[in-house]
């Protein structure tokens, strides 16, 4: 319980380039995201040359575009929902219309301009598109504007701080993800693709925001489409600029922690064609939360680089290829014991990926997708000779290779998608320590223990889902089935179940989900929890295969915008979940492995208000209050020692969740001084989280110093109250021709505050979160 080679990935490509002949009749759903193929003419039906603009505020999306001579223009990875579309050209009349988006099938859309004498254009207004009239449950939209607004971030948390600033989630320990209290079950799918393990820093390489054009996050009403981990999912649609020609971002940063990072893009067009590149690097002096003030032994550098090609066969048809490959190295930071023996420990995590897609369109309501990714997983812990209480070694990784299919359907008033999917993964975990203090372990335990394991990892899925329209009610149903087979071999099905009611007159959406979940567990370092060579590790060991979860998602909420420029969002859920997993950690390593519980009851309320745009202001203000529990008995995972005994004797009771924390609240509001010019200030508040520590206060001072114990209330088991204040700034501080610059600088943790995460944790014991810190970022794009 939580207490406290690139070469064969390339093969591997290689051999799925000639999968698409074997899957022929197959078809897994890409993400929910569609194009819209825009054409312009005056009254003659000739060809105008425009500037459009797209404005979706619920998505916070606004983009302009500019026609080819042909007065085509595709606008592609469009989130679902409602549209505007603006046109003033030289000549004609200002035009406006709306459009919905609800399908993957891509969207014709015919503009015709008037003679600038006669107007019969349509008015719509941008603020029609602040909330989503037939959304049957809960999504988080990040744009691009709050991407690249966001505040500066230390390396590796670019992209979970923005998902961390949302309703609902939180961080624990590293800045692991825990969506309503769930644990380690974040998956995110990056154009179309799934990825279900860890990415957190100390777990994954990072997927750099700057690299992002948007985000939705779900944690209810998932689509049928998502399996295997469904705490919260994570919607990633990478940039891409749909301009013909040269063009690309660069962004360079710095600040505290010795803190540096520098981001370039760059993409050329022509005729049908798109290739693009992406690099950043980035090192610094904080990469964890250490679990001590002074911050020993943290730094680290990271890399990513990837290149994309994108070719339009023809109106038709669409082939795309991207290969990625990241690399984070970094120490883990010393307790105060630790930094006095000399203690040092080192990991770093690779990844190489490639992705491969195809989509054809069939008709023009019939679209046809297929993907394949492979990709090379390393990851190695490494310590030197004075670590205590114990020397720990690893090298584990995984070989994935995944294939998935879809058909998209529009039919009247209703958008169907069906589709399978499958992967493979072939796991290997080498482990070995050596004890330098016994006096810190139970009798028995031996001085030196070494593993080696292989495990074969296979999962495949189907589905069918529908989205209907009938006048103001909207209905969302899908079932999904799912086979798993690791250490246990189990199939599921899934029903998922959406329902809205849109109210026009008062500008209200009423909405209920079901959903139906089968989530598999985390596959770090489970052949070595799971084996028996543990057995040697203590007299007593508890072993039990960690199975899936099963369990039940409920949401009820509603979404009314007010005066025409605020939005509220209001919802309450339940999650009930059956072998509730966990994790924990091996000995005093910094290896953690999965566990369960037999059930675990979630639940509470959340609420955002939103001001897209007001004048010059615009911001939010969010509060989650959430109450998650566990039961005994254990039904997973491996216990050494005392925690054995106790596990095997403790077959009733319960116990707070090490994500429960009751009340969480954050603001972010930004006002804009000049044209040029703005000012941002946000905050972030928790009531604390749960503190499970079994040794006296004289130890944990010893351990983590007098500062860190005050900040901990032994009486009520919990953390104290963390609240951070941050500001920005930021302006436009020079433009010519099609090159712009940006400056922005950011100051968090204004109140000088020492906010303790989380107690006695994974890492090392606590995480601290950063104190005051400054940070300078200039980006200039082309």
């Amino acid at each position: 319980m939580k207490r406290t080679h690139a070469c064969a990935a390339m093969t591997s490509i290689a051999v799925l380039t000639i999968a698409p002949f074997l899957w022929a009749t197959i078809v897994a759903a890409q993400s929910n995201t569609g194009e819209l193929r825009i054409r312009v003419t005056d009254p003659s039906g000739s060809a105008v040359k425009s500037a459009l603009e797209l404005v979706c505020e619920a998505n916070e999306f606004h983009k302009t575009f500019v026609t080819d001579d042909s007065g085509n223009v595709v606008a592609r990875r469009l989130p679902f929902g409602l549209y505007t579309i603006h046109v003033e050209q030289q000549g004609f009349a200002p035009y406006a219309d709306s459009v919905e988006l609800r399908s993957a099938v891509p969207m014709e859309f015919h503009v015709t301009l008037s003679l600038a004498a006669i107007n019969t254009s349509v008015t719509v207004k941008e603020n029609e598109t602040l909330i989503d009239p037939y959304r049957t449950g809960s999504i988080n939209r990040v744009g691009s504007e709050t991407i690249e607004e966001r505040l500066t971030s230390l390396p590796g948390r670019s992209l979970v701080d923005l998902i961390n600033s949302q309703p609902g989630w939180l961080y624990e320990g590293n800045a692991v993800l825990h969506p309503r209290g769930s644990e380690y079950q974040t998956q995110f799918v990056v154009d179309g693709v799934p990825l279900t393990d860890n990415r957190s820093p100390s777990f994954g390489t990072e997927i750099e925001a700057d690299d992002v054009q948007s985000m939705s996050i779900y944690t209810a009403n998932i689509p049928a489409e998502y399996g295997r981990k469904l705490g919260g999912v994570v919607e990633v649609v990478t940039t891409k600029d749909t301009r013909p020609g040269f063009h690309g971002k660069t962004v360079l940063g710095g600040g505290s922690f010795g803190t540096g990072d520098a981001y370039a893009s760059a993409q050329y067009s022509w005729g049908k064609n798109t290739l693009g590149a992406t690099a950043d690097g980035a090192r610094t002096d904080r990469f964890l939360n250490p679990p001590v003030v002074q911050n020993y032994t943290n730094t680290a550098t990271t890399g990513d680089f990837s290149l994309r090609y994108e070719r339009d066969l023809s109106d038709a048809d669409r082939l795309a290829f991207t290969v990625r490959h990241g690399v984070s190295r970094f120490e883990i930071p010393n307790e105060q014991l630790q930094q006095a023996a000399g203690q040092r420990q080192d990991r770093s995590n690779l990844e190489t990926m490639g992705i491969l897609s195809y989509q054809h369109v069939f008709s023009p309501n019939l679209l046809g997708d297929v993907r394949f990714m492979a990709r090379d997983d390393a990851d190695t812990l490494s310590s030197n000779p004075l670590a205590t209480p114990i020397i720990a070694f690893q090298d584990r990784g995984f070989r994935e290779q995944y294939a998935k299919g879809s058909i998209s359907l529009h039919h009247k008033n209703q958008e169907w998608k069906a589709a399978v999917e499958a992967d493979f993964a072939s796991l290997h975990e080498r482990f070995n320590d050596a004890i330098t203090d016994p006096t810190q372990f139970g009798p028995g335990t031996p001085l030196t223990f070494s593993f080696l394991g292989h495990g074969r990892d296979l999962e495949q899925s189907a589905f069918v889902q529908d989205l209907i329209r009938l006048g103001r009610w909207t209905g969302s149903v899908g079932i999904r089935w799912d086979h798993y087979q690791l250490l246990v071999n189990q199939n599921a099905v899934s029903p998922r179940l959406g329902i809205a009611r849109y109210i026009p007159s008062a500008d209200l959406v009423l909405h209920a989900s079901y959903d139906r979940v089968f989530q598999t567990p985390a596959f770090e370092n489970i052949l070595l929890s799971s084996s028996p060579d543990v057995l040697t590790l203590s007299p007593n060991v508890l072993r039990l295969p960690v199975e899936p979860s099963h369990g039940n998602y409920y949401e009820v909420g509603l979404t009314k915008g007010f005066w025409a420029h605020l939005k509220l969002e209001v919802n309450s859920f339940r999650r009930i979940v059956n072998n509730f997993a966990d994790d924990d950690q091996l000995l005093n390593t910094a290896v953690s492995f999965p566990l369960a519980f037999r059930k675990a009851d979630i639940y509470g309320a959340e609420s955002k208000v939103d001001i897209p745009h007001w004048g010059k202001f615009s911001g939010f203000v969010s509060y989650s209050y959430m109450v998650g529990s566990a039961n005994f008995p254990v039904t997973g995972g491996l216990f050494l020692g005392d925690a054995a005994a106790q596990a095997l004797s403790q077959t009733t009771g319960r116990f707070w969740v090490t994500q429960d924390q009751r009340h969480t609240a954050r603001t972010r509001f930004r006002y804009e001084l000049l044209p040029r010019a703005w000012l941002a200030f946000s905050g972030e508040y928790g009531s604390g989280l749960p503190v499970v520590f079994n040794g006296t206060e004289q130890t944990a001072i010893d351990q983590y110093g007098q500062q860190i114990v005050n900040r901990v209330n032994f009486a009520r088991g919990r953390v104290r109250p963390s609240l951070a204040l941050d500001a920005s700034a930021g302006a436009q501080i020079w433009k010519h021709d099609k090159v712009n610059m940006k400056l922005e600088a950011d100051v968090e943790n204004l109140n000088k505050r020492l906010n303790v995460i989380d107690f006695a944790g994974l890492f090392s014991g606590n995480s601290i979160a950063p104190p005051r810190s400054f940070a300078l970022r200039l980006e200039t794009s082309f």
